[in-house]
Formats: C-alpha cells, structure tokens, sequence
C-alpha cells in the first residue's frame, strides 16, 4: 500500500449544490497541518458521455489522501477531526447536523481504501492554493457552484475476492507515462478496505465496487489531451501494437487479449474538484 484513501460520498437535494460547496468551504479544519496529509478536493460529479448512472449516484464526493492508514486513523480520533465535524460540543454538532439536512438527501456514505500503484507530481506555484490554518481561504457565496480547480476520472471495477490478487498484477505490468504528461496531477489504483470500521461504515455491498482507478488532472483540457492522445491509446490496447502490425503485413495471428477479472464491465465516473489543497509533495 502507498497511500490511504478516506472519502465521503453525498447525495445533495436539488439546486443545493453552491450551499453544499460554501458549508464545505466556510468549515474550520487544520487538515493540511497534520501529519501524514497529502491531498485533499472536494469531487462534483459532471457527466460525461460514457456515463449513463449520473442521475442514480452520488452528487459529490470528499477525497483525502493520506501517507498511510496510521496518519487517517490519528486525524479520525484526534481533535482535528471533531472541529471539522462540528463536534467540539453538543450545540455546535447539532448545529452540524440541522445544517446538514437542509441540504443533504439522506446521510453520507463513507468509502475507505488502500492505495496502490501511487503516482504523482508536486503542484506549481502557479497553482498553489492559498491555505490559511490548514484550511482554504476562499469566498463562496452559497448562490453560484465554486470554480473547479482539477479534473478526476475514475473508473470502477468489480473483481471478486479470489481474483484480487491477479488484477493488481495485471495494472502493476502496464506501461505508463502518466507523470511526464501536462497536466498529470495523480493517480492511484484504489483497492477497498473492506475491514475499516466505525465512521458510519457499513459491511460492503456486493454491488459495491472494489477496485478504483483515479486519476487526477490540472482541468479537463489536460484529461482529454490525454485520452486523445497515443499514452491513452497504448494504456488501453489500441497504440499500433506489434501484433497488430503482424497482422496488418499478413503475419502470424497476434494473441487474444487476457479474459476479464471483473464479474461486470467497468463503470467510469467523473468530477471536477474544488477546494484543492495539496503537500508539498503532491499526492
């Protein structure tokens, strides 16, 4: 594992988004302060053509990454997390939760996961936020949605337990120039931590997925470049391959390409990200 993952998935009632976004962002938190930060957004879902479940899922996703498991589970118990949740006394928590409602659906669902695979690169200074207390200092009127500050595509997977182990492998052999491409922010393939407990965790849902590729972009214009271009096309099978050209010159047949691991296709879900807050580092 190389990173851990904590995120929080919200369904929003309708035309609550921008106040959604200014309690996000109007709330007190030392986050890029403690140790074992990495990355922080705030993920709103956008639809993309491929995405046909836009209206069924999530509206909004909170994504923090951390160095490992031991940094998320000392923020989680530590006094940090109380202030972020509103839960440094009772009217203030109760406060948090009528807040909430008003613009919430139904409660949160959290997600945790193990980290692989973790690529990424240091933020310019161009793009450096401005942090204040560990927090983003940022006006957000409640009225209009915030400025997306990153683009993230993800793609689900469901692989079965007894094949876990052979699709790590199968990503772990891929070629990748992910980090030498403008705009490459991160990427990690996101394995879940099915035995996290507490935090409003539930036992995981077999209609859950279990594996994650995310991918995080400077802004969208970069993600496209990507996917227009010759990286995506060899990640993904269809660069030219020697067999290919084997079999355009009237070679030998080239070989059937590996069955999947996964009991259904893959799902891919995108956001744009605001709120940014990244180390030093980067993710």
């Amino acid at each position: 594992m190389d990173r851990y993952y904590a995120t929080n998935r919200f369904t929003v009632r309708t035309n609550k988004g921008a106040k959604f976004e200014q309690r996000w962002a109007k709330r007190k938190s030392k986050l890029a302060t403690l140790p074992g930060f990495k990355y922080f957004n705030l993920m709103r879902r956008v639809k993309m053509e491929e995405d046909d479940t836009f209206v069924d899922d999530f509206d909004y996703v909170s994504l923090t990454v951390w160095a490992d498991k031991k940094s998320f589970n000392m923020w989680r118990s530590g006094e940090a997390f109380k202030e972020a949740h509103g839960g440094t006394s009772v009217w203030a928590f109760t406060k948090t939760m009528i807040q909430s409602l008003r613009v919430l659906k139904n409660a949160p669902s959290p997600a945790f996961y193990d980290g692989l695979l973790q690529l990424s690169n240091p933020p310019s200074s161009a793009n450096a936020a401005k942090i204040v207390d560990g927090w983003r200092e940022i006006e957000a009127d409640g009225k209009e949605k915030l400025t997306a500050e990153s683009f993230v595509a993800t793609n689900q997977f469901y692989v079965p337990a007894e094949n876990g182990q052979a699709f790590e492998a199968r990503w772990a052999g891929r070629e990748s120039s992910l980090k030498d491409l403008d705009g490459f922010v991160s990427f990690s393939l996101l394995r879940r931590d099915g035995r996290a407990k507490g935090h409003g965790v539930k036992a995981l849902d077999p209609s859950e997925p279990t594996y994650q590729s995310t991918t995080i972009w400077r802004d969208r214009a970069a993600f496209q470049a990507w996917r227009d271009g010759q990286s995506f096309k060899k990640a993904h099978g269809s660069g030219g391959t020697d067999g290919e050209k084997k079999k355009e010159e009237g070679g030998e047949k080239p070989p059937a390409p590996p069955k999947p691991l996964w009991s259904k296709p893959p799902k891919p879900v995108f956001y744009e990200g605001v709120l940014v807050i990244s180390s030093e580092a980067g993710a």
